[in-house]
C-alpha cells in the first residue's frame, strides 16, 4: 500500500492501531469493525477526514483478504452515519450507530440469563465478543438459528477454551467479585463471605401469604375481617397493589390485575418479583445500600433489636463515604420499611423489641443480593 498508494497509507495506519489495539489483524470481526467506524472513528479519532480515513482502512482490508470487512469501511450506512455526526452531532450520530448496529444481526440480545452491561469488565466483554463472533458465524454460513437462541447457547455452554468454564459463570463471577468489592472496608467485609453463597441462584420458595392476597383478588370474596384490617395485611395489600401491581380496588373488593394473574399461577415468577423488589432500583442509592447491608446481616438468621439493626447499617453505609447530608439518620426509614416489608411477605418476624428471618426469608434475603449484585453496569443517567 505504501508503494502503491503512499497517500492512503498513513491513514490506513492510523485506522488499523485503531482498530486492533496491537492485536493481530485477523483477531478483527464484525463488531470490532462497525464500533471503529461508526463509533470511535468519529467520537475518538482526532480532527482528520474520517471518511477518507475509513475509505482507506477499506483499502487496506481489501489488500489483506478481508473483503466482507473492507466493504463496509465505504459501506453507504458508513458514509451516512459518518455524515450525521458531521451534520448533526454526537447524539444523532450515536443514535444512527446504534440503529445500524442492531440491524447487522451480530449484537448479541440480552436473555433471561444475562443483560448486557453498558460499563463491560474484562470477562464480560470477552463473552460479549464471543457471542458476536458466533452470531457473525452462524450469519455467513447461511444459519437461520435465533440470536438469543444462539446467544444463550453459547454462554452456558461449557467452553473448551476456558477449562470447561461456561462464559456465563465468568461473568457472574467478576460482577459479583465487583459488588463485594464496593466502597467502604466495613461493607466489603460483611460481603465478602456472599461471594461465594450467591454464585449458584437461589431457588424459588413459596410464597404463601401473598398467594393468598392473590387468591383472594382472583375468586372475586372479601378478606376475613381479621385478615383484612391487621397492620401487616394492610401493608401486603398495600404492596401488591402499589409496588407490585398485581392488584387493584374495585369497589369494596379488590381485583387481580393481568400481571398479578401470572404471579399467582407460578412460584417462580412470584419469587422473582418478589425478591427483586426488595432492593428495588428506583429508590435512592443510599437507600439501596442501607437495604443491602440490612439484608445481609439478617441473612444468617440472626435475632437483632431494630435498633442493633439500624446502628450497624449505620457503621456499614457510613463507611462506604456517604456524607451526613445524605442523612445517616435517615437509616432508619429504609431499613423499618424493609423489615414491615417482609413481615408482610411472612419472610420476617418483626416487632419494637426484635427481628429475625425465617428459613424462606433468609433464602430470599440470598435472592434479592443476588440479583442485585449480577445487575448490568450502566451510565449514571441511564440508571
Amino acid at each position: 500500500m505504501e508503494r502503491s498508494q503512499p497517500d492512503m497509507a498513513e491513514e490506513a495506519r492510523t485506522a488499523v492501531e485503531w482498530l486492533t489495539g496491537g492485536e493481530p489483524l485477523e483477531t478483527v470481526t464484525q463488531l470490532d469493525v462497525c464500533e471503529f467506524l461508526w463509533y470511535t472513528l468519529p467520537i475518538k479519532v482526532g480532527p482528520l477526514n474520517h471518511e477518507r480515513l475509513a475509505r482507506s482502512l477499506g483499502r487496506l482490508l481489501q489488500l489483506g483478504g478481508m473483503e466482507r470487512y473492507a466493504a463496509l469501511c465505504d459501506s453507504p450506512t458508513t458514509m451516512q452515519i459518518l455524515r450525521t455526526y458531521q451534520q448533526e452531532g454526537e447524539e444523532a450520530g450515536t443514535s444512527a450507530y446504534q440503529q445500524a448496529l442492531e440491524a447487522t444481526g451480530v449484537l448479541p440480545p440480552d436473555v433471561p440469563e444475562l443483560q448486557w452491561s453498558m460499563i463491560m469488565g474484562p470477562e464480560e466483554l470477552g463473552a460479549h465478543l464471543a457471542c458476536s463472533a458466533a452470531l457473525e458465524l452462524a450469519i455467513v454460513a447461511g444459519e437461520t438459528i435465533e440470536r438469543a437462541t444462539l446467544t444463550r447457547r453459547w454462554l452456558t455452554e461449557p467452553r473448551a477454551e476456558l477449562g470447561g468454564d461456561s462464559w456465563l459463570n465468568r461473568v457472574h463471577g467478576e460482577r459479583l467479585n465487583r459488588w463485594v468489592l464496593g466502597r467502604g472496608p466495613a461493607r466489603r467485609e460483611l460481603a465478602q463471605p456472599f461471594e461465594v453463597r450467591l454464585h449458584a441462584p437461589v431457588p424459588a420458595q413459596p410464597l404463601p401469604t401473598l398467594h393468598r392476597l392473590l387468591s383472594v383478588a382472583a375468586s372475586g370474596e372479601t378478606l376475613p375481617m381479621r385478615l383484612a384490617l391487621s397492620p401487616e395485611a394492610l401493608r401486603l395489600r398495600d404492596l401488591a397493589e402499589r409496588e407490585l401491581g398485581a392488584i387493584r380496588r374495585d369497589g369494596a373488593r379488590l381485583a387481580i390485575t393481568d400481571y398479578g394473574m401470572r404471579l399467582l399461577r407460578s412460584k417462580e415468577a412470584m419469587w422473582s418479583a418478589v425478591t427483586r423488589l426488595l432492593l428495588a432500583r428506583g429508590e435512592h442509592e443510599f437507600e439501596v445500600a442501607a437495604r443491602e447491608a440490612a439484608l445481609m446481616l439478617l441473612a444468617d438468621g440472626t435475632l437483632m433489636s431494630p435498633a442493633q439493626l439500624r446502628e450497624r447499617v449505620a457503621e456499614v453505609v457510613g463507611g462506604e463515604g456517604w456524607h451526613p447530608a445524605t442523612g445517616l439518620d435517615d437509616v432508619a426509614r429504609p431499613v423499618d420499611d424493609l423489615v414491615t416489608q417482609l413481615t408482610a411477605l411472612g419472610l420476617a418476624f418483626g416487632d419494637e423489641l426484635a427481628v429475625r428471618m425465617d428459613r424462606p426469608g433468609q433464602l430470599a434475603a440470598l435472592a434479592a443480593l443476588r440479583a442485585h449484585a449480577l445487575r448490568p453496569r450502566k451510565y449514571v443517567s441511564s440508571a
